[in-house]
């Protein structure tokens, strides 16, 4: 649709070539709501084992309380190569397209940016007590605080937005990579790292893996012993610092990708402008070579049984360009295919999941915090891989399940109607 010029958006500002190319007024995109519906599940699957086990499990196999199974290390292949930071990044592209919708639609009615600005403070809240009550692993802050920043790019041509995101993407890329690199270098070259570090550093290099294996330890111990009150404590405590530091990274990666998904959806890739043909033909082509790529670094590290300063420098360094490749591939055969998908009993309930994949991603958080704390039912450091899987499995169930049964009843998602209550202050109708 094309959107009415306010003062909060000058004329002409995006070109031609940049007007925002969606459904028509009034209807939702379907393609957004499907690939969203799949990357919440996914989300999930990427996240059940720093759910269940503290964070360097989640990267690091070798930390697993009791040692790394087979079945272990082969789910952790699995994931590198089709779930880990994909997800993620599909998520952040779908963020990116679903703010420009938003105030598509916010222009039209007159409204200007402070409402998306008012719509991301709450996101940012919603995210703070997330991080601060629930789980360590929120993403809503991230998206809260690079979406404002996002917010002063909206004047811009679409072509300058998605120039802007490949360069810091590129930028992160090299900043990640040589971080990882040089730490990996240094510990497979003590003589070129006695060089460059003091003597506590070198000690630091040296004794990295079993003093992480001794931090796992406490960190099991602790969820295992401490009360909520206790966890909360800790939280704000101990962890703020660290919050901050995973707000700053956005620079290298969220930003980027919001960017991105912004300048997509105004080029219509979401909705259809693109050729069919074309769109399946560089899908595959970006979806099998990253994940191509990904599994030869994947196995990589399988090969040489997961040293951690290898496991780093693969998982967090050299995964950003293949996993650039991957999720755009991704993104293009699942816009192909949402036309189809949405026919389907199958496709019509991840289109559910994805038009409450607010109330999926923070309800499933909750969930895992009464599965897993030792003052619920305790599991925290109890399960490995596969069998953190069947919790995936079962969660995935219920999602696709009550999201379709909750629509058919009602008119948003519980939280969905609650955000959308606070950015407008007022009440909305709830019921069907």
């Amino acid at each position: 649709m094309a959107t009415a010029a306010t003062p909060d958006m000058e004329a002409g500002a995006g070109g031609a070539s940049a007007e925002p190319v969606s459904a028509k007024d009034g209807t939702r995109l379907v393609s957004l709501d499907f690939i969203r519906g799949i990357a919440v599940l996914g989300i999930l699957f990427a996240n059940i084992t720093a759910f269940g086990h503290p964070f360097m499990v989640y990267i690091w196999p070798e930390a697993m309380p009791g040692g790394a199974t087979l079945g272990d290390k082969l789910v952790w292949l699995f994931q590198y190569v089709v779930i880990d930071h994909k997800m993620r990044g599909l998520f952040t592209l779908l963020f990116g397209a679903g703010m420009m919708l938003f105030m598509e639609r916010a222009w039209a009615r007159g409204s200007t940016r402070w409402l998306q600005f008012r719509r991301l403070l709450w996101l940012l809240l919603f995210g703070m007590i997330h991080y601060y009550l629930i789980w360590f692993g929120d993403i809503l802050q991230l998206y809260a605080v690079w979406g404002i920043v996002a917010l002063t790019t909206m004047k811009w041509k679409a072509k300058t937005q998605l120039v802007v995101s490949l360069v810091l993407y590129v930028l992160g890329t090299v900043a990640f990579t040589g971080l990882m690199g040089s730490q990996y270098y240094f510990a497979e070259n003590p003589q070129v790292a006695a060089q460059f570090l003091d003597e506590e550093q070198l000690e630091q290099l040296a004794n990295v893996e079993s003093e992480t294996l001794e931090e796992v330890a406490e960190t099991v111990e602790r969820y295992q012993t401490q009360s909520y009150a206790g966890f909360v404590t800790h939280q704000v405590l101990e962890e703020t610092d660290q919050n901050l530091v995973g707000l700053a990274f956005g620079l290298f990666e969220t930003i980027g990708m919001i960017l991105m998904g912004m300048a997509l959806y105004r080029f219509g890739f979401f909705s259809g402008a693109f050729d069919s043909a074309k769109m399946r033909k560089w899908g595959w082509i970006g979806l099998l070579g990253g994940a191509g790529t990904s599994a030869a670094l994947g196995l990589w590290v399988y090969v040489a049984d997961f040293p951690l300063m290898l496991t780093f420098f693969v998982f967090q360094g050299l995964m950003m360009l293949p996993r650039l490749a991957f999720v755009l591939g991704l993104a293009a055969l699942l816009v192909e295919w949402a036309p189809r998908a949405s026919e389907s009993w199958l496709g019509q309930r991840f289109i559910a999941a994805g038009r409450m994949a607010f109330s999926n991603y923070l309800g499933t958080s909750i969930v895992m915090l009464f599965l897993f704390h030792g003052w619920a039912l305790g599991l925290f450091g109890q399960l490995h891989r596969i069998e953190l899987f069947g919790i995936v499995l079962a969660s995935w169930t219920v999602m696709l399940l009550w999201s379709k049964a909750w629509l058919e009843r009602f008119r948003y998602g519980p939280l969905e109607w609650l955000w959308r209550c606070l950015t407008y202050w007022r009440l909305f109708p709830f019921k069907r």
